[in-house]
């Protein structure tokens, strides 16, 4: 098995109306690492941090199964930081600051050992520097997907739509399929996308789940009711993470495992909003995860007669 992050690694500060912390760890790759550790055991992550970037994170990552060979600390600069205040929906948030630092002159490079992973997860970045990492690869790997936004689709569009075309699944948000497609159905949006060369499609909606597409079928998930929801920070990122892993732990790419992953990479956002950052993912036993999943099978399962 063998699953390589590409994203960033950074200090978050947020603020809910249930709380709010100083600075704490973040970042896409932190949380799609963590994620995946509990369905696949070799993990090997690319980013860059400052040397304010504590040794107990890295440990803590380690302890994951998650190698950070491909890690790069850079002295006398600072991790990436950004932070956020989410509105009493939990839906949207306004930034209150964001410091690129180590991430402004960020052009990643993958460890020789890493270049033949059998699953590619490029967390969201520059599309630019999404092809640069693909580039790098010394054979395809076996899936390839990516994460993106619509920042990149404001500023970036021709690097944007070249790098989609190059990966298998593509996993957005509502919002973003409408702003990539000018497409107001999430349908209409799906099958637009669908035709710049990803097999796959994944629309994230949130507190109301996820949306998994191919040209020929589509698959819902809900997202599961929760009594508590601190914090949303991650939870795509997580999703991805749960997705990833369990296809590395499965090495099946069919459409009817893909339906799976969704579920897997739900159950682990689930449990990412239920506290503040990764404090949530980390630590967590395999019968809490087990259980989880069971949960959503229970939700969605059910027996019925047409007759």
């Amino acid at each position: 098995m063998s699953l390589l992050v590409v994203g960033t690694v950074a200090f978050d500060a947020i603020e809910t109306p249930f709380g709010k912390t100083d600075k704490i760890l973040g970042g896409a790759a932190t949380y799609i690492s963590l994620a995946a550790s509990y369905f696949t055991h070799k993990i090997n992550i690319v980013s860059v941090v400052g040397d304010d970037f504590p040794a107990e994170h890295i440990e803590m990552m380690n302890r994951h199964g998650i190698d950070t060979k491909g890690l790069e600390v850079k002295q006398g600069e600072k991790t990436f930081f950004w932070s956020g205040k989410y509105h009493i929906d939990m839906n949207t948030r306004d930034t209150l600051d964001t410091q690129l630092n180590v991430l402004a002159n960020f052009n990643p490079v993958v460890p020789p050992e890493h270049r033949n992973p059998e699953f590619l997860m490029l967390g969201n970045l520059m599309p630019r520097i999404q092809q640069d990492i693909m580039r790098q690869m010394e054979s395809r790997p076996k899936l390839i997907m990516m994460d993106t936004m619509n920042f990149w689709m404001e500023i970036a569009w021709d690097d944007l739509i070249e790098t989609i075309k190059m990966v298998d699944v593509l996993t957005i948000n509502d919002e973003e399929a409408r702003l990539l497609t000018k497409e107001y159905s999430i349908v209409k949006a799906a099958k637009k996308i669908l035709e710049m060369g990803p097999k796959y499609l994944i629309v994230k909606k949130g507190e109301h789940g996820a949306l998994l597409f191919n040209k020929e079928n589509v698959f819902f998930a809900p997202a599961l009711p929760l009594e508590d929801v601190f914090d949303p920070t991650g939870a795509g990122d997580s999703f991805a993470g749960g997705f990833i892993g369990y296809l590395d732990q499965t090495k099946d790419i069919s459409f009817d495992n893909l339906k799976r992953a969704v579920i897997f990479g739900s159950a682990t956002a689930s449990f990412c909003v239920e506290k503040f950052g990764t404090e949530r993912l980390t630590g967590l036993s395999q019968n809490e995860v087990d259980d989880r999943i069971q949960e959503f099978i229970d939700l969605v399962q059910f027996d019925i007669s047409l007759v």
